[in-house]
């Protein structure tokens, strides 16, 4: 992004030269997913793109290595697919031996649900149906766990009974990126279903966990919030939001609900301006942090962000430069940048998460590169739940198998209501 390619060539060499995935590691299959298979799917993408936009990111002699890692890895993550009664993943993995003796059956809904965008496109570019149909399995068994009564899905279920055992439904943890992959998928491959689970789930959001006056910036009433429901009633469970349901606002920007995102991220906003950082629970009820650890999240940036290439708004400019300078202020280290333990006391603890920089700071950065080719017209581009950049790209349009999910035939009706709504993000994503 920044087009510093001799650094870029030399992190890939590394890579190339020094990791390796035959190791007696247990690992996250959502985690290992969206921060290390998205990373080096996205590195073989700017490598081999014959436009090279960012400068000159070719690799002399590459011949795929990080495609045949990222196939690699991917085939250690398939057994945590295998031996589950729904096609829901078991959470983690021996990278070596597959699944764990005595491992939990139970996974949220996000960490099983937010696999197709990277799955799927190791599909498309190695031409193996099997990455993405495992994946699509499982947002499918997950969607047909959704309550008859309210459309929504709970955050934690049984991979083998399909019983929920958390049953909040909310935006943040648990369930955040299900749906943000629902979206992306959409815009990546162009699979109609993707788009229609989208909407009804959109609909469902918008009838149950809405809380506050109806239109954002006028009436009576509290502004806008999304609160955490029990998925059958709708009843509320608890009065706290997380910060990761920071990213909401985003996702918002690219169905092009574009004033409601502007609601959503002043509420947002309004709490970093209070700490100089998300604390990672807030109690909106009390208004003060539950759980008060800031752990660099990117959030609120992301939504920042994509607010500003939708509005224009300088506003948003100045919202970046606050964040910015609270980072500066309150986190930085040594070597780096530190986790908050505590916001009201901007204690630190030393650690710092890879999406710190491959979210956090490249989102601030492309939010004051104006000239940056992700934002020249021609150039699309879609950011990975983790921030990778992937183009939004013909090869990945075209399936090579068809129906890989032979699933309810969708009726006319359903199709009519929803062109309307995907006609509209269409040209909301080529602005971004």
């Amino acid at each position: 992004v920044m087009g510093n390619s001799s650094e870029f060539q030399k992190a890939v060499k590394l890579v190339i030269d020094t990791v390796s995935f035959d190791k007696d590691s247990t690992v996250q299959v959502f985690e290992a997913t969206i921060r290390v298979l998205g990373s080096l799917l996205s590195a073989h993408i700017i490598i081999t793109d014959t436009k090279q936009p960012f400068g000159d990111m070719t690799i002399k002699d590459y011949d795929n290595e990080l495609l045949h890692m990222a196939h690699d890895l991917a085939v250690r993550l398939l057994p945590a697919f295998e031996n589950t009664k729904t096609g829901i993943p078991y959470p983690r993995v021996n990278l070596k031996k597959g699944v764990p003796p005595n491992s939990n059956n139970e996974t949220c809904t996000a960490g099983a649900g937010s696999l197709l965008v990277e799955f799927g496109i190791l599909s498309r570019l190695l031409g193996d149906s099997t990455f993405e149909w495992v994946a699509r399995r499982a947002v499918k068994a997950l969607w047909n766990l959704r309550s008859n009564n309210t459309g929504l899905l709970g955050n934690v279920v049984n991979i083998q009974t399909g019983h929920w055992v958390g049953k909040q439904s909310g935006l943040g943890a648990g369930s955040d990126s299900f749906y943000e992959y629902l979206l992306k998928s959409y815009i990546l491959f162009g699979e109609r279903e993707d788009l229609e689970m989208f909407n009804d789930a959109y609909r469902s959001i918008q009838n149950h966990l809405r809380r506050g006056r109806e239109a954002c910036n006028e009436g009576e009433g509290d502004p806008p919030l999304y609160v955490n429901v029990n998925m059958f009633t709708g009843q509320l469970m608890n009065t706290w939001i997380d910060s990761l349901q920071a990213f909401f606002p985003g996702l918002q920007v690219l169905i092009g609900d574009v004033e409601d995102a502007i609601c959503l991220h002043a509420f947002y906003y309004a709490i970093w301006k209070r700490y100089g950082a998300l604390p990672e629970r807030y109690n909106w009820q009390l208004q003060a942090p539950d759980v008060p650890f800031y752990p660099l999240r990117p959030e609120l940036v992301e939504s920042t962000y994509l607010l500003y290439q939708a509005t224009k708004n300088p506003f948003y400019l100045h919202v970046g430069m606050d964040i910015l300078q609270s980072l500066e202020k309150y986190t930085k280290a040594k070597c780096g940048y530190a986790t908050l333990h505590h916001v009201v006391e901007k204690t630190k603890e030393d650690r710092m998460e890879s999406f710190f920089l491959s979210e956090t700071c490249k989102y601030l950065y492309l939010l004051f590169d104006e000239e940056n080719p992700v934002h020249k017209s021609g150039n699309k581009y879609m950011f990975t739940t983790e921030g990778h950049i992937v183009s939004v790209d013909k090869r990945f349009r075209d399936s090579l198998w068809q129906d890989t999910l032979p699933g309810e035939e969708d009726s006319t009706e359903k199709i009519k209501s929803n062109e309307l709504k995907a006609v509209n993000f269409s040209s909301n994503v080529r602005n971004i």
